[in-house]
């Protein structure tokens, strides 16, 4: 490789995002982590390339996509764009991001198994499986459920319970289902292609002790190495959406194979535009270095069989793999039913985000612990380190330089020990930086805030300006506040990116590098103070909070399944699920007749309807209020003055948009095709419904 000298050259990635939902804040904060590990070392001149990828491939993207009636390709190329939108809101900044269903992934992954098998390290034997009869496919653990065979509990998947943590076969379970279509699976037998992993069991006791990784993901994989490792099956049947096993038609590489793959890939795309050669940093023997950073959930994929596949192929293993924990709101796992699950997008619609870049650095740290987004202490926090300590020296201190100095910073520094000690942190805090530590590394940033806020404090300009708005001791008092200032945006700018570029705008200085530090401002002209970053608002949060409620109903909505043949066993299942009529008898269904329908602004399904469910017993007419999910059906002026039919003692839910106060009833499989219910000819609003 062409040498750059003094530059470390590095390789970093992410776990890839899978292509069958959206961004959420489990993968902000993955994203987050590497991004600031990437711009530190960029910020010091190194020579750092990030890459990712949609993971694109598997049975879910394929069911989702003929659930939605359209190719996988279209889905997974509706979903990259979505992907990348969110990214690029939260500042990260890839080198390149790709899909895994991509023709640099295909070849390196057909070329990668060709090898293993030359090498000896691919078997092929028959197993039993669990067969879908009506969906003619193999199923997943997580496509099958039953009753558990231990504690007899219902409705659990086909390889655990949640109700006793037993574990079992899926053959084990009690009436088992196909969460597909319903039916009842049969076995059947299949050949499948397996990865002799036992084969490198004390290559990866070597290579997962050589402080590659942290000690409890070491300590971890070493319960599994000596317990002894298992063939990894690397095979799928078809139906499937990915790339196929060459000599073996009808047979898939298991997402798993190709998408740690798709690392390389993205970078060889990366390689096709640039002067990167992809053998510089895939190959052994080079001075480059290649990081991983995952989530712990993925921790046997990354650390077992991705280095034993590399290591049989003739590719470098990574010199290092980060792992960290999970995101918690409010001390809780993300969850849909509990209202918490809050995707990148509905966090964008009310809030900044480097409010939250800023919040996860102050609470990450090297080891795989879970990160509490606890709601009340983001708002504290950001608005106490960013707003009261970093952004308030430069609002102090920059009204004096305008007003009273034209903008120009004195000439020399009034306090060379204060200045010497800000600079003095540069080495400490680049280490916490580079071993991960961002939270310690900004518990000493504000540190240095404090100190610099207390300096102004006791200097307290505003008291000379009373009787001499322009004293040469207000310009040097000033001027080392907004020094010492933009020394802690150098040292936040990994963290704060955004804000860091309107302080640059503001100083009137070029791009700050890390070495910026080195230096003071002195005789400079600073252009005027403009706002760098507002207060979050406690109403901000509860907006976006609201926002997630409504989304995760509209998405439990959305997930219902379509409309299935009355002969369908999944149709059947549902029809047979039987209530009891005193419990039918308290839906109150009424003709209403529609006197207004209009668009809703910022929603992408919902119409506001208004209805007149006729007189009330004072002679008073009802007018309800509904928000309804047929905005693909329907244009709003279609549907003034029709009847239909609503559920009118429904009680009313808050949305983000308004208060909705009924149901109005339709049906239909979706998109186009939803058909409000309308009574026959003669109906009055106000009639039941019987």
């Amino acid at each position: 490789m062409q040498d750059k000298a003094n530059k470390r050259h590095i390789l970093v990635t992410m776990a890839l995002p899978y292509a069958n939902g959206p961004i959420h804040l489990g993968h902000i904060l993955e994203a987050t982590q590497t991004d600031i590990w990437v711009r530190f070392q960029r910020l010091k001149g190194e020579d750092c390339v990030y890459v990712c990828a949609d993971d694109t491939h598997g049975t879910a993207i394929m069911l989702r996509a003929e659930n939605e009636g359209i190719s996988p390709e279209t889905l997974i190329a509706r979903v990259q764009e979505e992907h990348e939108r969110d990214y690029e809101k939260f500042n990260i900044d890839f080198s390149y991001f790709h899909s895994t269903n991509s023709p640099e992934n295909k070849r390196l992954v057909q070329a990668i198994y060709l090898k293993l098998k030359e090498n000896g390290h691919i078997s092929r034997r028959t197993i039993s499986q669990l067969f879908d009869p009506e969906k003619n496919l193999f199923l997943a653990d997580r496509f099958i459920k039953g009753t558990c065979p231990k504690c007899k509990t219902p409705d659990q998947y086909g390889d655990n319970c949640e109700n006793c943590n037993a574990t079992y076969s899926p053959a084990d379970l009690i009436d088992p289902r196909s969460t597909l279509s319903g039916a009842t699976p049969v076995e059947r037998e299949s050949e499948h292609h397996f990865f002799k992993l036992p084969e490198f069991t004390q290559m990866l006791k070597k290579w997962t002790r050589s402080g590659t990784l942290q000690d409890q993901v070491a300590n971890k994989l070493n319960e599994w190495l000596e317990g002894g490792l298992q063939e990894w099956d690397i095979s799928r049947d078809a139906p499937y959406f990915g790339f196929e096993i060459p000599e073996a038609p009808g047979k898939y590489f298991y997402v798993w194979l190709d998408a740690p793959v798709g690392y390389m890939a993205s970078f060889e795309a990366l390689c096709a535009n640039t002067d990167y050669q992809f053998d510089d940093y895939w190959r052994p023997g080079n001075n480059t270095e290649l990081y991983h950073f995952i989530g712990k959930d993925i921790v046997n994929f990354h650390t077992l069989f991705w280095p034993a596949v590399l290591e049989s192929t003739g590719y470098r293993t990574p010199t290092g793999v980060f792992v960290h924990g999970f995101v918690t709101i409010n001390g809780q796992k993300m969850s849909k039913s509990r209202g918490t699950f809050i995707n990148a997008e509905d966090y964008l619609a009310h809030l900044d985000p480097e409010y939250l870049r800023y919040y996860f650095a102050a609470k990450l740290s090297s080891a795989v612990d879970d990160l509490d987004l606890n709601l009340d202490d983001f708002v504290a926090r950001v608005n106490s380190d960013l707003v009261g300590k970093v952004v308030n020296i430069a609002s102090r201190c920059a009204g004096f330089i305008n007003k009273g100095f034209a903008g120009q910073l004195a000439q020399n520094n009034s306090e060379p020990a204060l200045i010497a000690e800000f600079q003095a942190a540069k080495d400490e805090i680049a280490a916490l930086y580079e071993a991960r530590e961002y939270s310690k590394a900004l518990r000493l940033i504000m540190s240095l805030a404090d100190k610099a806020n207390q300096y102004i404090a006791d200097k307290a300009p505003w008291v000379i300006a009373k009787t001499d708005k322009q004293s040469p001791e207000i310009q040097e008092i000033c001027s080392t506040g907004l020094n010492l200032f933009r020394m802690l945006i150098v040292y936040l700018k990994p963290v704060i990116p955004t804000m860091a570029q309107r302080v640059e705008t503001f100083l009137s200085v070029p791009p700050l590098v890390w070495d910026s530090v080195d230096t003071t401002l002195n005789g400079h002209t600073i252009g005027d103070f403009v706002p760098l970053i507002t207060r979050i608002d406690p109403a901000d949060v509860a907006a976006m909070m609201e926002t997630v409620t409504a989304s995760q109903a509209n998405a439990k909505t959305q997930e219902e399944p379509k409309a299935e043949p009355v002969d369908s066993p999944l149709a059947k299942e549902a029809i047979c699920e039987e209530i009891q009529f005193p419990d039918f008898a308290k839906v109150d269904m009424r003709i209403a007749k529609i006197i207004n329908a209009e668009h809703v602004e910022g929603a992408d399904k919902l119409l506001r309807i208004t209805l007149d469910l006729g007189l009330d017993a004072q002679g008073n007419p009802t007018i309800r209020n509904v928000f309804s999910g047929i905005k693909s059906a329907y244009d709003p002026a279609t549907l003034v003055n029709r009847l239909t039919v609503v559920v009118a003692n429904l009680a009313p839910r808050k949305m983000k948009f308004g208060m909705s106060e009924g149901m109005v009833l339709a049906a239909g499989p979706g998109g186009s095709d939803i058909f409000l219910l309308e009574p026959d000819n003669g109906a009055q609003p106000g009639m039941r419904v019987m």
